[in-house]
């Protein structure tokens, strides 16, 4: 990852790198993850995912806003927004991760000395 995000590029070369297949059936599988639960929410359907989390819609009341830049009163409809709420499981392993310090690094076998090898 760079820059503390990962962009949908890097999730397929990921799912490639892990999965040992082509970039391009890695992109169609990660294409047909996020259609679905798109689709799956278009419908008012709840996608529950075990050990990570859940995707849902919340209805947003209408209200009165305010146009910044004018200052005007407008009226803000009515409209779904979706949500995401992480599961246990992936907040423990966050967690956990954040909390444990780094491994540190495995020394270096010893290289042996020309003298050594003859022996």
């Amino acid at each position: 990852m760079t820059g503390g995000s990962m962009t949908k590029a890097e999730l397929v070369e990921e799912v490639s790198r892990v999965s040992e297949l082509t970039k391009k059936h890695s992109e169609v599988i990660v294409d047909t993850v996020f259609k679905s639960i798109i689709d799956a929410l278009h419908r008012g359907e709840k996608i529950e995912l075990r050990g990570f989390g859940s995707f849902r819609l919340r209805k947003r009341e209408p209200r009165k806003g305010r146009n910044p830049k004018t200052g005007d009163k407008v009226d803000v409809p009515p409209k779904k927004v979706p949500y995401f709420k992480p599961g246990k499981e992936l907040k423990d392993l966050i967690n956990r991760q954040a909390a444990e310090p780094p491994p540190a690094p495995s020394p270096a076998p010893p290289i042996p000395s020309p003298d050594s090898a003859a022996v």
